[in-house]
């Protein structure tokens, strides 16, 4: 994680660290500075709110500890605040809209968990965008891995329901469904995400799903916005950034966590396969804080 992070987050680091620094180096914020450490945090995406949050902390208890230690046990709480689901989930059910990452990161999970010695069963159920379940086959291919796909325009349920029986009959460890990505409108969104909930509830009644929501980063606050609504639409475990490399704003990963209290779990970044890591919230706080000082 520490290499992934200096490399995939360097753009992050370049644009906000190196500015953070000097701020961080004085004894005491005064009036210029908490300006800067304003504008700073809103340009990298932190949101208005949660940026007054972490200042209004800041001004209070970095009387007698340097800024830079109070800054990052702040930012590292607000993380680990947030409430964590299981670790030991079989079933993912990745959500989100077209363009998010969501088919490329059901490939770099399942070879993430492939290469742990994991029988993995990927299900390609967008099936109203029509390169998604040749995508898919190809990420299975390469992560040597079994899919299940459905005809075009198949009803998504029914390729989930074929995929929860072979999941059952086959004995495998780990279920990625991939879901169609369109941004309905908000009545119909619960709706279709109830309906597959509910086939594999029904077929897998004793199994750990998570529902994870895959977000662009480059996207900032129209990420932020999207999570809300998938929020209300549905039950989530966690979100997975993906692009972070090619993004230079990381505050996003704190208005999530603030704001609709929902946990970070994973980062992607790049096209390989193997691009994609467990977010670790300690790793990330000590770089950002850290890495110009």
């Amino acid at each position: 994680m520490f290499n992934f992070i200096k490399q995939a987050f360097r753009s992050i680091y370049t644009q906000f660290s190196s500015k953070l620094a000097p701020i961080l180096k004085q004894k005491s914020l005064d009036e210029q500075s908490i300006k800067e450490l304003e504008k700073l945090l809103i340009a990298a995406d932190t949101g208005i709110s949660t940026t007054r949050y972490i200042i209004n902390r800041l001004k209070t208890e970095s009387a007698h500890i340097s800024l830079d230690k109070t800054l990052h046990t702040i930012l590292l709480d607000t993380l680990q605040a947030v409430p964590q689901p299981s670790t030991n989930a079989q079933i993912y059910l990745l959500v989100g809209i077209n363009g998010s990452g969501k088919t490329t990161f059901a490939g770099k999970l399942a070879h993430y968990y492939a290469t742990q010695g994991k029988r993995v069963l990927l299900v390609a159920a967008d099936t109203f965008r029509a390169a998604a379940s040749a995508q898919l086959h190809i990420w299975a291919q390469q992560a040597g891995v079994t899919i299940v796909t459905g005809d075009a325009h198949q009803d998504p349920s029914s390729v989930i329901f074929a995929g929860c029986s072979r999941y059952i009959n086959e004995k495998f460890d780990i279920f990625i469904i991939d879901t169609a990505g369109r941004l309905q409108t908000k009545t119909n969104l619960m709706h279709e995400l109830a309906k597959i909930k509910k086939v594999i509830t029904k077929q897998l009644p004793h199994s750990t799903v998570q529902t994870l929501l895959t977000i662009d980063a480059m996207l900032g606050q129209n990420s932020f916005e999207q999570a809300a609504l998938f929020k209300e639409c549905t039950s989530l475990s966690g979100i997975v950034l993906t692009k972070m490399d090619s993004t230079g704003k990381g505050g996003i990963v704190f208005a999530i966590a603030k704001e609709l209290q929902i946990p970070v779990l994973y980062v992607s970044y790049g096209e390989k396969i193997d691009q994609m890591v467990p977010f670790d919230a300690p790793k990330y706080v000590q770089e950002l804080v850290y890495e110009r000082i």
